[in-house]
């Protein structure tokens, strides 16, 4: 199934990885919640999808029909039953998300800030944009140089 590149997306983070079997458990719930997603009666071209063990994202294609207020609320509602279950945070937007020697690590705002004061974290260190909206932006804009980043706008006066 392809997207339109004007897709909404939207991503959660957890504050912790998922193990395999947790991954293989939500991606079903993902696909059975998606499957039968409508928005006004209508069915929604729709999927979601666990990246890294740590990101879901959802895509919804509007082209065939536009999400609503309800059903934005029964993703929602999708995505704190999976909090609850799994005993995560899936919408602290203070978290922040890096990747450190090829795996992706996610620390709360005060111990990254420490990271970028120290060095660990620099320029070119890889940080994750979950403000992304369209689905060009996820490929193009998720996955960017701290340099390039508004985590760069927030602590650039650390580097």
């Amino acid at each position: 199934m392809s997207f339109s590149p004007q897709s909404k997306v939207w991503v959660y983070q957890s504050d912790r990885e998922f193990s395999s079997t947790e991954v293989a458990a939500i991606q079903q719930q993902l696909n059975a919640f998606t499957e039968q997603w409508k928005a006004h009666g209508h069915q929604l071209k729709a999927k979601a999808e666990v990246i890294y063990n740590f990101f879901i994202v959802i895509t919804v294609d509007e082209a065939s029909a536009g999400v609503t207020g309800c059903s934005i609320d029964a993703s929602v509602r999708v995505l704190k039953d999976i909090e609850q279950t799994y005993k995560v945070d899936l919408f602290n937007r203070f978290n922040m998300a890096f990747k450190i020697d090829g795996r992706v690590a996610v620390n709360n705002k005060e111990d990254f800030e420490t990271l970028v004061n120290i060095k660990k974290i620099g320029p070119k260190t890889i940080v994750f944009n979950n403000l992304v909206q369209t689905l060009e932006e996820f490929e193009t804009k998720w996955e960017v140089p701290f340099e390039k980043s508004w985590h760069n706008t927030l602590f650039a006066h650390l580097l």
